[in-house]
């Protein structure tokens, strides 16, 4: 592999390393349902995803006429509960990820995950999935404290600290990945294969990727 110009690669969770929109859905659909909503097909939960779990569960509920807030926050403990339960069922890594991951680590790179999914739950589906050991943090949405999740900067700074400090470069699928990127004045690759939320050549990455496989060639450009 060649030599990169970076410390540490910081990636995005959901719709960057793993497929995760059919847990997600179902998650979604059982609190919808428990709600009295219908629920939402299995394609279009990916089009709810980004923010985390609670905006997309507000996203599903707003589009069939809303909740008041505390109805609302009993559907999001609900699907919280049921996602503890049930959130590796279908959830697998992209294509490319496990080789792209080794290859990084065995060449000396430092990994971080920043999501905005629960901390909690993105530990239990990596351990799951015989990934969490390649990274050297698994930062969530809840890790940096309320206000501090993507957009904001401060998870992006803390995966470039526990790398060791050295320069950082992310990898993200959404607009959220980019502006906390941005933020934090670290280069950043959009994830085209995703679950992006803007049209190609419009997300503000520095480059785009259709593919893990892409992801090492685009590193070296992008030093």
């Amino acid at each position: 592999m060649p030599d990169l110009p970076f410390a540490t690669i910081g990636f995005d969770l959901d719709g960057t390393l793993l497929e995760t929109h059919r847990d997600l859905g179902a998650a979604v659909n059982h609190a919808l349902a428990l709600g009295g909503f219908e629920p939402v097909p299995a394609d279009h939960a990916s089009d709810l995803i980004g923010g985390g779990a609670k905006i997309m569960l507000q996203r599903a509920v707003d589009e069939q006429g809303g909740l008041p807030e505390e109805e609302f926050r009993k559907l999001y403990k609900a699907m919280l509960a049921y996602y503890s339960e049930n959130n590796a069922v279908h959830t697998r890594p992209y294509p490319h990820a496990r080789e792209v991951l080794d290859q990084l680590r065995d060449s000396g790179i430092a990994m971080a995950v920043v999501t905005n999914k629960f901390e909690s739950f993105a530990r239990q589906i990596l351990t799951t999935l015989d990934l969490a050991d390649r990274f050297v943090a698994i930062i969530g949405g809840d890790t940096m404290g309320k206000g501090k999740a993507k957009p904001a900067p401060d998870p992006v700074f803390e995966a470039v600290k526990r790398g060791g400090g050295g320069s950082l470069a992310f990898v993200g699928d959404s607009s959220y990945d980019v502006m906390a990127a941005r933020a934090a004045g670290v280069p950043v690759i959009g994830a085209r294969y995703g679950y992006c939320d803007k049209p190609r050549g419009e997300l503000g990455a520095d480059a785009e990727i259709d593919s893990l496989a892409e992801l090492i060639p685009a590193l070296v450009r992008l030093g």
